[in-house]
């Protein structure tokens, strides 16, 4: 993995989704209707830019698209468990979620690059 598209991807990540968070800290349809797909939708971002910033190869578009919207994304539902406002298994199915959409971004980042 590239660590500058790394740090800038993942990072993008968290700033978008510790405002969600906190949007929805606050305003409870937000909470309760875009968290889940909000999130996933900012993790298949975060793949895409990691994937346009790199230009590498297949591999290092899905690992790097991956890992950044996985990383992202836990850190920002740590956030919302801290808050008390999201369960704490959200934080492995929404990781899970994160990677998996972070791969699709990855790849789709790979093929319009």
């Amino acid at each position: 993995m590239t660590r500058n598209a790394f740090i800038i991807a993942a990072g993008a990540n968290f700033v978008a989704g510790l405002i969600m968070t906190i949007v929805g800290h606050y305003n409870a349809f937000v909470r309760d209707n875009v968290f889940a797909i909000g999130g996933m939708l900012i993790a298949m971002a975060a793949g895409l830019i990691y994937a346009r910033l790199t230009r590498g190869g297949w591999r290092d578009s899905l690992t790097g698209g991956g890992v950044t919207g996985a990383v992202g994304a836990v850190l920002a539902i740590a956030v919302s468990v801290l808050l008390g406002d999201t369960p704490a298994f959200v934080l492995l199915v929404g990781g899970v979620a994160s990677l998996v959409t972070g791969l699709i971004g990855g790849a789709v980042g790979k093929l319009i690059g």
